[in-house]
């Protein structure tokens, strides 16, 4: 059974691997454009209170998929507030494929993410705010950082998504090969790579997303029992809409308009973005460093106990320990 919900439609998932931390409280707010989320609140479990971590997550993932991590704020002392993009998850779809990778302009992720920080975090969650980001979730967190440097204390990101490796028409040129198809009426149709499937355990084997077995199976799982949460492939309209955000972001005065704290870290094994690009761009800002986790694949929170390790003792470094000042 689904457990702890606040309004019907909300409900969080959770399974016998997939356990929910404890003290959740799930709901909907609608975005300054009228797109209803699902968002989730917890409570800190130990210590001193530190605050709130602000999750944000990557193209295609959902709450439920991160509920060790959240265990993993908990006990640190932080509450944890986080919710679903538009397009995914529990989240109002926008095209009548709910299972599109879909989105306008990468904007609108703005829009959910500013949307969420006024209407949850500012008055439903005790401060500091610090923000934690994975993927494309990373990189939409930069944009609103690049925007406004009063939202969050400090930014840490898991892989980010600043590139992809071996376009070959680079970023640029590949916004506009996808924004002409999009003109063309091609916008819904389907792009992707195979690791845009839904997860199931025959893809487990040479999988770019972690080495983890039983952390793979868990989101598994959770599709077999809430298979309305998933999204494939991406469109070309998404894809447009990425290319284009991260071509801008390529420009020289992208780093030096990120005035919060940032610190970034890349997988040494990533095959989904470009490791290069967390490279450069963590060398290029005066207010972000960037650090390289050897071996790990694309997902670090979902990698093995290991590369978790290596993943949470960064974290106490440059999140935990501030908090605690």
């Amino acid at each position: 059974m689904a457990n702890v919900v606040s309004e019907y439609g909300a409900q969080l998932c959770e399974t016998d691997s997939n356990p929910m931390p404890e003290g959740a409280k799930s709901g909907f707010f609608k975005t300054i454009d009228n797109v209803r989320l699902r968002y989730a609140l917890w409570p800190k479990t130990s210590g001193v209170s530190r605050g709130t971590i602000c999750l944000v997550h990557g193209r295609s993932e959902f709450i439920e998929k991160y509920f060790e991590t959240i265990a993993d704020f908990q006990v640190r002392g932080f509450n944890v507030a986080t919710f679903d993009w538009r397009g995914q998850g529990g989240s109002d779809r926008l095209v009548s494929n709910h299972r599109l990778g879909y989105v306008e302009k990468f904007d609108d992720y703005i829009t959910d993410l500013e949307s969420f920080h006024s209407q949850i975090l500012l008055p439903d969650c005790p401060p500091p705010f610090n923000l934690v980001g994975h993927s494309m979730g990373g990189f939409v967190s930069l944009l609103a950082a690049a925007r406004n440097r009063m939202m969050f204390e400090r930014i840490f990101l898991s892989a980010p998504m600043l590139s992809l490796d071996s376009l070959p028409l680079g970023l640029s040129g590949m916004a506009s090969f996808a924004e002409i198809l999009c003109f063309f009426g091609f916008g819904q149709m389907s792009v992707g790579r195979k690791d845009d499937r839904v997860p199931n355990s025959k893809n487990f084997p040479g999988n770019e997303l972690t080495s983890d077995f039983s952390r793979y199976m868990r989101v598994v799982d959770i599709y077999e029992k809430r298979p309305d949460l998933a999204i494939s492939a991406p469109s070309f309209r998404w894809l447009a809409a990425a290319m284009r955000a991260m071509s801008k972001a390529e420009n020289y005065d992208f780093p030096e308009k990120i005035k919060t704290p940032v610190l970034m870290l890349a997988a040494g094994r990533d095959k989904v973005v470009s490791t290069g690009a967390i490279e450069h761009l963590g060398l290029n800002m005066r207010s972000g460093r960037h650090a390289v986790i050897a071996n790990a694949r694309h997902e670090l929170f979902m990698e093995n106990d290991q590369i978790r390790e290596q993943v949470f003792a960064a974290f106490d470094a440059f999140i935990t320990e501030q908090a605690t000042d």
